[in-house]
């Protein structure tokens, strides 16, 4: 299947159905969002050999990472020179990281970290796709939650490492 048929599109709040397992593993973007709801948010990853998510911190936003392929090294903590939570996890795995909470995962394995992620709430822009991690902060600044998202009242900014 090539690259561009095999992104999950993006339809906004409603109803949506794909096998979550196989598009995780056929996705080779950085950061893919595959649904956006009104109080939630499904996106796809793909981290290359010894690189990362990035060592951040949402404040107003918990999340759930399962890894469908490869090997990572979660790190998390109440601050981000004080990453107290260090373990190892692969294939199968899922992670949950409490809003506020200092998070990265690294890719320790010998093959991309395949990971889909679920943010409540709504976290990226709608069907907005990253090529790279270096592409995901350039366009930080432009990739906002739709309008249709609930958000907090007064949404605090993402802290970054």
């Amino acid at each position: 299947m090539s690259k561009a048929a095999s992104r999950i599109k993006d339809i906004g709040p409603k109803p949506q159905s794909f096998d979550i397992e196989n598009a995780t593993k056929d996705n080779t973007e950085y950061r893919s969002v595959a649904w956006s709801g009104r109080y939630l948010q499904v996106t796809l990853m793909s981290i290359p050999v010894g690189g990362d998510i990035g060592l951040e911190a949402h404040p107003e936003t918990d999340q759930f990472i399962r890894l469908d392929a490869g090997k990572g090294r979660v790190q998390m903590g109440e601050a981000k020179n004080k990453l107290t939570f260090d373990k190892e996890v692969s294939d199968g795995w899922c992670v949950m990281v409490p809003a506020g909470t200092w998070h990265n995962i690294t890719n320790i394995g010998e093959d991309p970290m395949q990971i889909y992620t679920i943010y409540a709430p709504v976290h990226h822009g709608a069907d907005r796709v990253h090529h790279t991690a270096e592409d995901a902060e350039a366009d930080e600044p432009k990739d906002v939650p739709p309008e249709w998202s609930v958000q907090p009242e007064k949404l605090a900014e993402d802290k970054h490492g």
